[in-house]
């Protein structure tokens, strides 16, 4: 076997020590005052440094999001494998909840009649919710497309939408709309790049900092 020096590191001191590596890796890389955490995060998450660039915030996205979780707000995602990433047991200490309804039959036969995606078909489920609600949208644009028609339609107002579906197909189109949207806080990986992991990582981040 080749001679590898590996790095002594205690498990508990691993992510720590991931944090300084990031951190020193980052140099002087300008981030916005308060999304670091969000960030640095991505990067711990994916391992990639283009999140320090990609990451769009409009103003005030953050501390309106923290105020929303601090009053209560729920969580909507776009997939399973992004509500199992999402730490439900400190969202649960501010009395929120995480929400996918891309298994449910009611959204499967609402998709079929309308001739939509699921993913559209549950952002019409969550808009009926009485409560407030953060999107994390990490696979579907049409998710975000239909979110945005339900936005200019008045149907719905969300605390925050997390757009960071990655692929090929309407992905940059459908963050772009987000970054239109006025009113709406957002937090959005412009270009292709993102992911259910990215978009339950945004949340962690966030639900840390309270």
């Amino acid at each position: 076997m080749s001679h590898i020096e590996l790095e002594k590191v205690l498990p508990g001191e691993i992510e720590a020590r991931s944090f300084e590596i990031i951190t020193e890796e980052l140099g002087d890389t300008p981030l916005i005052p308060g999304t670091e955490m969000i960030v640095k995060r991505c990067i711990h998450t994916s391992a990639d440094f283009e999140y320090a660039k990609n990451l769009a915030f409009s103003e005030g996205a953050v501390e309106k999001a923290l105020q929303a979780l601090r009053n209560g707000a729920s969580i909507v995602t776009d997939t399973q494998m992004g509500k199992a990433g999402i730490n439900k047991k400190k969202l649960a200490e501010y009395n929120g909840e995480v929400f996918c309804f891309m298994s449910d039959q009611d959204v499967a036969l609402m998709a079929r009649q309308n001739g939509t995606t699921r993913a559209a078909a549950s952002m019409e489920k969550a808009a009926a919710l009485d409560r407030q609600l953060i999107f994390a949208v990490g696979n579907a644009p049409t998710a975000l497309v239909r979110l945005y028609e339900l936005i200019q339609e008045g149907k719905i107002r969300p605390q925050l939408i997390i757009a960071v579906p990655v692929g090929f197909v309407n992905v940059i189109q459908s963050k772009e709309l987000i970054l239109n949207l006025r009113d709406v806080p957002s937090i959005v990986a412009r270009g292709r790049k993102g992911g259910s992991n990215i978009a339950a990582c945004i949340c962690n981040a966030l639900l840390y900092m309270l």
